[in-house]
């Protein structure tokens, strides 16, 4: 008896020693499980979305690493910065009346208070001007000043605040093979039209129907007539160039031109504070191109040809004189009128240069301290929507007879070309008479300018105009 009653009392004695080892383990287990939870570390909230601008931006919407933006993007952000412009301009017809016909163009917004950028042919001649925004609200606008000689700017002024300006880029850092995107007005009617391309190359001289050779970078995006004045744009949202001219034939696309938004901007500065580009020099003088053929036809000396001098010029109190021939600025070789205004860029009021000429069989060298260009106005190419060709005007010749003298001789004392004004007018008048007749019977597109070479094969145009 007293046997089993040890046994039995050994067996409680293991099974309470088991137990409290099951729960001493099972404790010790679960403090462990405890610890190790508690150096897990816990995890973090959910990124709240970030809150869209209510003024719509380029940095605001630059959200991948590289900050570049969706062609979508680029379209919403240009959508606030795009304007269109209309204009009523002055001309002539084929009968030598006076007519006013509307033109459509294309700007951007510079400023939150109205400062508008576009391309002088754009509002050239204009007598009223409009812009319109994309939300169809329209403003009378101001044309603060133009620059259309050396380059094709303009500044407008508008009334209204708290607009959406432009991120301007710098176009010194643009590559070959960029991608690029182009918001404009094709044709004044299809507003507000996107398209895309690349850069094609930089440091284009181009030299329009307008104005002397300008430095522009070629892009392969689709333009047409209302795209000038337009902003090119860049994959981040910047505006790199205006779009201004295009080279046009049979067969030949995607060869548009734009001005540096670089240059632009240093000319529209100018325009704002001035309301002209200060500090351009101006020789006093108006030319043409003598050329190796008209050279040899009236024995004279290849060049620019001087035909006239104005009274107190610059020019004038270097001792130049009517019918001579400039052949080179301070050593620089000048072949015509074009070469001529791009190497005289280099120069400012109150520089001296010396200018080697050509007269009456002598190579003379003149110094010449440069005037101050006056301001341009809008109104000094009248536009009337169609081609104007400058009639060429040939030299007298040197024995001063009448014999072999060609029409243009006998109209040489109504006006020139280059650097000089037309004082009687006449001059604008036959250029818008003898465009509007060749237009009218030759079928050319009213609406476009051509500025090649005259044999048919094309030329670069301007847009807008």
């Amino acid at each position: 008896m007293k046997k089993t009653i040890v046994t039995v009392a050994v067996i409680c004695l293991a099974a309470v020693l088991l137990c409290g080892a099951a729960c001493f383990g099972t404790a010790s287990y679960v403090h462990k499980l405890t610890a190790a939870s508690a150096e897990v570390p816990k995890l973090s909230e959910p990124a709240a979305p970030a809150a869209e601008s209510a003024s719509l931006t380029a940095s605001t919407l630059a959200r991948s690493p590289a900050g570049e933006l969706s062609a979508s993007e680029i379209y919403e952000l240009a959508c606030r910065q795009v304007v269109g412009i209309s204009t009523t301009v002055s001309g002539y017809n084929m009968f030598g009346q006076m007519t006013s016909n509307a033109v459509s163009g294309t700007g951007f917004i510079l400023s939150e208070d109205g400062y508008i950028l576009t391309n002088n042919h754009v509002v050239e001649g204009a007598k009223e001007v409009t812009v319109k925004l994309y939300d169809g609200s329209e403003y009378p606008a101001e044309i603060v000043g133009v620059e259309g000689r050396d380059s094709d700017v303009a500044v407008l002024k508008i009334e209204a605040s708290g607009l959406t300006p432009v991120t301007l880029g710098d176009s010194g850092e643009m590559k070959v093979g960029e991608n690029v995107y182009v918001v404009g007005n094709p044709l004044g009617e299809l507003t507000y039209t996107m398209t895309s391309g690349i850069i094609s190359a930089l440091d284009r001289e181009i030299a329009t129907d307008r104005n002397t050779a300008v430095n522009m970078f070629q892009l392969d995006a689709a333009v047409n007539s209302g795209n000038s004045g337009g902003p090119v744009y860049d994959a981040r949202g910047r505006v790199l160039g205006i779009v201004t001219a295009k080279y046009q034939s049979t067969g030949i696309e995607g060869l548009g031109f734009a001005i540096p938004i670089n240059d632009a901007v240093e000319i529209a500065r100018e325009l704002i504070d001035n309301g002209y580009v200060t500090g351009k020099a101006y020789f006093g003088i108006v030319v043409t191109t003598m050329s190796e053929t008209d050279a040899q036809r009236y024995n004279y000396q290849a060049g620019v040809y001087v035909s006239s001098v104005t009274a107190g010029s610059c020019a004038e109190k270097a001792g130049m004189q009517q019918g001579d021939v400039i052949l080179a600025l301070d050593g620089k070789t000048v072949k015509d009128t074009t070469e001529l205004a791009s190497v005289k860029k280099d120069y400012k009021a109150g520089d001296s240069c010396e200018v080697t000429v050509w007269r009456s069989g002598e190579t003379l060298t003149l110094t010449v301290v440069f005037d101050e260009e006056p301001p341009q106005t809008t109104a000094e190419i009248p536009a009337s929507g169609g081609q104007e060709p400058q009639p060429r005007q040939e030299p007298r010749e040197p024995s001063g007879g009448e014999q072999g003298r060609s029409w243009e001789d006998w109209l040489s004392p109504f006006g020139g070309s280059g650097e000089g004004e037309d004082p009687s007018g006449f001059d604008s008048w036959w250029n818008s008479f003898f465009g509007s007749f060749y237009d009218y019977f030759a079928g050319e597109d009213a609406g476009e300018e051509d500025s090649g070479s005259g044999n048919g094969s094309g030329g670069f145009r301007h847009f807008g105009g």
